[in-house]
């Protein structure tokens, strides 16, 4: 039977977004990074101080992942750009779907070989417009096809399993994947099949014991998955639209988990006035930190 907990975290950053997206942490400068995508802003926390910067994009994005030091890549409706830290200057790297100005970047997880996996989808979310692509050394090769709203992309610890969905289907799927590369080396199964339960599957991140820990957008919850698919536990949290979680803090020992206002009238705003914050959920995790991109 699974396990329902009260919210008992905290809020991280009270800025609103529209939509928040794209959470991930940098453990050498103790910093949260995420996107409100439709507002074409990342924001960055540093966790310790809790000084907050908003930089404004002029595109909208929704995935960043570290290099080194000094560089980021990340995810726009443009493609993929090289992204200096210190000035926020943007120089392309790879083109993703050049020939479908109206699709945009999504969901995105680095993988342990350096890879990155990127979905894309329809800026209206039209039907199976997206689809899923793995980027390695700037190479971009499409994975998986015909997805709506690419989300939930992740990876066991030892990099042998890939997760994703397609929100509006709201089945988890499993891959088998080559730890060296970070591409598929089978077909996708269902692990979790959800489509019944209320709102969606949405972003997801894996833990150093091969939980699956998933925002479930519509719902107001974030939920843990054994790594056999079973529900084990749901977390209430105060925004029915959580996106996607992150293991932040230098021991990778909390969860973040970004949410968005994106839809909701004035009425159901004022409800959860928490809608598009940046929270904590509360327990102690074991997670992993995303690893970095190799150029």
């Amino acid at each position: 039977m699974t396990a329902i907990h009260d919210f008992q975290g905290t809020i991280l950053s009270d800025t609103a977004s529209v939509l928040g997206e794209g959470p991930t942490y940098d453990p050498d400068t103790d910093t949260v990074w995420w996107f409100n995508i439709l507002g074409k802003e990342l924001h960055e926390l540093h966790l310790a101080t809790g000084k907050k910067q908003v930089h404004e994009l002029p595109m909208m994005a929704s995935v960043l992942a570290r290099i080194d030091a000094g560089r980021q890549l990340i995810a726009t409706e443009e493609g993929l750009f090289l992204r200096d830290v210190a000035t926020g200057e943007l120089t392309f790297y790879a083109a993703i779907e050049a020939d479908k100005p109206e699709n945009r970047s999504n969901d995105g997880r680095t993988h342990i070989s350096g890879s990155l996996w990127i979905g894309t989808m329809g800026k209206r979310a039209e039907m199976q417009a997206g689809a899923i692509y793995h980027v390695a050394g700037g190479k971009v090769t499409k994975i998986f096809d015909q997805i709506s709203i690419p989300n939930s992309i992740c990876f066991s610890p030892d990099g042998t399993m890939g997760y994703f969905t397609d929100t509006r289907v709201s089945q988890l799927m499993r891959v088998m994947v080559d730890p060296l590369t970070g591409l598929p080396t089978g077909e996708p199964i269902v692990l979790v099949d959800s489509m019944e339960d209320p709102g969606g599957i949405d972003g997801s991140v894996c833990d150093a014991d091969g939980y699956i820990w998933n925002a479930r957008w519509g719902s107001g919850f974030v939920d843990r998955y054994s790594p056999d698919g079973l529900r084990i536990e749901r977390y209430r949290v105060p925004a029915a639209q959580p996106s996607c979680p992150a293991f932040v803090g230098k021991d990778a020992d909390r969860l973040a988990v970004t949410t968005a206002w994106e839809g909701l009238d004035e009425d159901a705003r004022s409800t959860q006035p928490q809608a598009g914050a940046l929270l904590e959920l509360g327990p102690v995790v074991k997670g992993v930190f995303d690893p970095p991109y190799k150029i």
